[in-house]
């Protein structure tokens, strides 16, 4: 984010978003098993019934998983992942650079803290309403299971878009804008200021060189940052989009349940595999987009001076 490439010289806007669009699908690839632990575990709790399976922890959940319904489980709604990250973190992280810039004033040589949570914003806020429909039909695939003596509800990613297109109209496909809104304009601002700014003062303070080892603790600490203040609206979000029409009749509805039926502690339900998942990614994300946003440019460089 902060910094000049090896070379000196800025990534175009194109290059700043295919890098960001590469990453975070190279990252959603190698974590989802995590992100899909992560749902099972919040939505548990729904349907107290005694045949029901119980997840204990990270691992549980996985190895549960994966022996009653297939190791392929674990990968159920990738497809419906990936077009996520390709309409949504390609956008959210891709611009955050030019729109902290747009909001940067004439007198600043460095983004203000002010600018960059703009930006944050922003950007997080532009890219869930892009994003969404590939939200809910992730989430519905990860959270279904054949095992409570259910038909699952969908078959697969562009069967779950067609019936819920059709049985619950267009805007189906984006419910839970509201409550997924919070979540990644918590979720963006967090992660991206908080990598920001640690990256800034790691490389500014001669810690560390803006390279690899830099980037990945700036991740890391970013990753951390970010579960913590987002995991209960992560929680219920994921619950009234898994939810079925009428069992929730608003998103402080879907809240409110959850508390008086669970307590306070349900809303840092999947909170280990949550940060996992997110402090992972962070790394992968993070590390891939830098480097190969450095590789692109050089490559362009290199051609620009044979031509």
């Amino acid at each position: 984010m902060v910094g000049l490439t090896a070379s000196d010289v800025h990534p175009t806007l194109g290059v700043k978003i295919f890098s960001a669009g590469v990453g975070a699908c190279v990252a959603d690839v190698i974590t989802f098993p995590l992100d899909t632990a992560k749902v099972r575990l919040q939505v548990q709790g729904e349907c107290q019934t005694s045949s029901a399976i119980r997840y204990k922890g990270v691992l549980g959940t996985i190895t549960t998983l994966a022996k009653t319904e297939g190791p392929m489980k674990l990968y159920s709604g990738l497809p419906a992942g990936l077009q996520r990250q390709i309409s949504f973190a390609s956008l959210r992280i891709g611009l955050y650079d030019s729109v902290q810039e747009f909001f940067t004033t004439g007198t600043e040589t460095t983004g203000s803290l002010g600018s960059k949570i703009s930006a944050g914003l922003t950007t997080g806020g532009v890219a869930v309403f892009i994003g969404q429909p590939t939200e809910v039909v992730k989430v519905r695939l990860q959270a279904q299971s054949h095992l409570h003596g259910l038909q699952p509800r969908y078959t697969g990613t562009y069967n779950a878009y067609r019936i819920i297109a059709t049985t619950e109209g267009l805007t189906g496909l984006w419910k839970g804008t509201t409550p997924n809104l919070m979540r990644n304009v918590i979720i963006n601002c967090t992660e991206l200021v908080t990598y920001d700014l640690m990256k800034e003062a790691l490389v500014k303070n001669k810690l560390l060189a803006d390279d690899v080892p830099c980037h990945l603790v700036s991740a890391l600490i970013a990753g951390f940052c970010t579960t913590l203040l987002a995991s209960p609206v992560d929680v219920v979000k994921t619950r009234f989009v898994n939810s079925t029409p009428g069992q929730y009749k608003s998103v402080p509805s879907c809240a409110m349940t959850m508390f008086t039926k669970e307590g306070p502690t349900a809303f840092f339900k999947g909170f280990v595999p949550s940060f996992l998942r997110l402090g992972s990614w962070n790394v992968i994300m993070f590390v891939c987009f830098e480097q190969l946003k450095r590789e692109l440019m050089k490559s362009r460089q290199t051609v620009d001076c044979a031509t």
